[in-house]
């Protein structure tokens, strides 16, 4: 329908801020993954987290491919929505939720395992683990309601400082205690680990790559979209799967599987800490082995904290992940409007920020992690699974569509060609998923009953408003009160054509919106049926663009908050509620005056706008007296 060229300062996040804040939320399991999977695969741990990371770069490359294709935020289920239809875009948001639930309450749950390894070893096992967890939870959620805004500089520092600190430990780590000999010497195939724990601790690796989607909800923020979108993913990619290739053969190496008296087998790195262990703090028990002489002390003080802080982190960032997918799936009509309602204060969704976040403390209440590790797995497996099926399904779906990105590898079956790398990927995952929900009757029970009780929620929902299972809805604005002179806009729309180098509408605009309000002022390129609609009309553009450039140098020197971007379409109504809906605006302010001919009165157009009215739609006329168009026309 439309294509925007550019979008302002929203889209500003260049590969390497991609590529910082995704892997400061993907790096932070390894500070909990290595235990858990230490716990099952022994000496074979290394062999895990290959085999995961070769599932990792398949999973990784179809969210590459489907968020180039389609830059907005929802991952798979955005996904499932364009290749099947809204009951497949819930299922992968329901299981998205239960993704973010269990990583806001691990998270929250290794926390004091780490703090308490450096000051207080109650922390370390029940009930103070339990406890502090779960208030690490409570105090979250109740932030996150108020609305407290990321410090997205100081994640993208601890991010780096996170790699930085990860790398250095493998280049120690690999000078001071690295043995071939021992990690040989750690396997004893089919006794140590058995062949069952080996299939159960795979799906469990899968928990080392949390916060894989985290790329995808930052699609449109992303500037040159199809570009630093797969950079930043095969950038997090090689980093991730450097660290966690190389980081367990040096923790094997200092903590190596030992016999016990009774004839088992085990290594202290997946040994609780009530037996002596580090299964809780992994990484602080490399360090605790790695003799580091005079700088022993500060080394384990400054990897403890570190480790508690990018954990705090990524707790908070599964509840923001949990808000947004929730607010999402109310708008998109997937689950009652109550849960996405926001808050009349914070303008937050609220309740399902405290609900969620109730649930999340309550799966720390048995302090299980090993419960918890399965149950992210039966969540992101079937959540990847349907990425890899959606992808799939587009390709056969939709084979001429432009995909600016496209995964390794073609299958060929009956004429189609398939993506080799999602068919792979999604073997992959479902086999680990089977694996999981089979071995782990605990984790079965609960997955199901979440699943059906996710379904049963949505079939009623959409029942009883009137709405069949597959057919996408979306809500209205119903934090938005009736009466227009209540209203507090805090965004308005302002589409621009032709010569309007004035940008008259601007001002307008910004008397509606106040001075803490954003203008997002669209270009609107109108593109011939005989044309691509990225192709030709250059002269137009560039005009176009001088346009936005004007308008962006008065917006400032009035103090007006401007975002620019151009649109190029064939049908400008379409595209200008389409953009609407996109950004959140709560006007749309539309100016005959500089608009091409025909559209001077109420045109298509304008139209069109009123029929759909994705916001308050405020018309301007040319035909209005001068005074009249001092102040805006009265809303529709």
């Amino acid at each position: 329908m439309a294509r925007l060229s550019e979008h302002g300062l929203r889209r500003v996040l260049g590969t390497s801020a991609l590529f910082s804040t995704a892997y400061g939320n993907v790096g932070s399991s390894i500070y909990y993954a290595l235990g858990l999977v230490a716990s099952y695969a022994l000496g074979l741990t290394p062999i895990v987290f290959v085999i995961t990371g070769v599932i990792f770069y398949l999973t990784a490359a179809t969210y590459a491919e489907a968020t180039a294709m389609f830059p907005e935020a929802g991952g798979s289920s955005s996904f499932a929505r364009h290749a099947f239809n809204e009951l497949w875009s819930f299922f992968a948001a329901w299981a998205q939720m239960l993704n973010y639930t269990i990583t806001i309450a691990i998270s929250a749950f290794f926390v004091p395992h780490y703090l308490g390894g450096l000051f207080w070893p109650a922390l370390q096992h029940g009930p103070g683990d339990v406890l502090f967890g779960i208030g690490v939870v409570m105090s979250l959620s109740l932030i996150n309601v108020v609305g407290v805004k990321e410090a997205a500089g100081l994640n993208i520092v601890l991010a780096i400082t996170d790699l930085a600190t990860q790398l250095l430990l493998v280049i120690v780590g690999v000078l001071l205690v690295f043995s071939p000999h021992v990690l040989i010497h750690n396997v004893n195939l089919g006794v140590a680990p058995t062949w069952k724990n080996f299939l159960v601790a795979i799906p469990i690796g899968m928990i080392a790559y949390t916060g894989i989607e985290t790329i995808s909800n930052m699609a449109e923020e992303a500037r040159d979209e199809t570009r630093t979108i797969p950079r930043a993913i095969r950038a997090v990619v090689l980093a991730v799967f450097a660290i966690y290739a190389l980081l367990p053969l040096v923790a094997l190496s200092a903590l190596p599987v030992h016999r016990q008296p009774n004839g088992s087998y085990t290594t202290l790195l997946g040994t609780s800490e009530a037996h002596g262990g580090f299964a809780g703090d992994p990484v602080l028990g490399i360090v605790k082995h790695l003799h580091l002489g005079p700088l022993q002390s500060a080394g384990e003080i400054y990897v403890g904290l570190l480790a508690a802080t990018i954990l705090f982190i990524a707790a908070n960032a599964g509840i923001i992940g949990a808000s947004r997918l929730v607010y999402s799936m109310g708008l998109h009509r997937q689950v009652p409007d109550r849960l996405s309602r926001l808050h009349p204060r914070f303008s937050t969704p609220w309740i399902g920020i405290l609900l969620f976040g109730t649930i999340a403390c309550l799966t720390i209440v048995p302090g299980k992690a090993e419960f918890l590790g399965n149950m992210y797995a039966f969540g992101a497996m079937l959540s990847f699974t349907v990425a890899h099926i959606s992808v799939i399904r587009l390709r056969v779906k939709e084979p001429d569509r432009p995909r600016p990105y496209r995964g390794p590898g073609t299958l060929r079956v009956a004429g189609l060609e398939l993506p080799l790398f999602a068919v792979l990927g999604g073997f992959g995952t479902g086999l680990a998923f089977v694996t999981v929900t089979l071995l782990h009757l605990a984790v079965a029970v609960v997955g199901v009953l979440w699943l059906a009780f996710g379904i049963g929620l949505y079939v009623v929902y959409r029942r009883r408003h009137g709405l069949d299972l597959r057919t996408t809805a979306r809500a209205p604005r119903h934090e938005r009160p009736p009466d227009f002179e209540q209203l507090e806009y805090k965004t308005a729309l302002v589409p621009i054509f032709g010569d309007d180098v004035s940008a008259s509408a601007l001002s307008s605009a910004a008397k509606l919106i106040g001075r803490e309000g954003v203008v997002y002022a669209i270009y609107v390129l109108l593109v011939p049926s005989q044309l691509s609609l990225d192709e030709g009309l250059e002269e137009e553009e560039a005009q176009g663009r001088s346009v936005l450039e004007s308008a962006r140098i008065q917006a400032r020197r009035a103090g007006i908050k401007i975002h620019t971007g151009l649109i190029r379409t064939r049908n400008p109504g379409a595209a200008l509620v389409e953009e609407a809906e996109r950004v959140g605006s709560d006007v749309l302010y539309w100016s005959t005056i500089h608009a091409p001919a025909g559209e001077q009165r109420i045109g298509p157009t304008a139209t069109y706008l009123l029929s759909k009215r994705p916001c308050r739609v405020i018309i301007e006329t040319k035909t209005m007296p001068a005074r009249e168009q001092e102040r805006p026309a009265v809303p529709a």
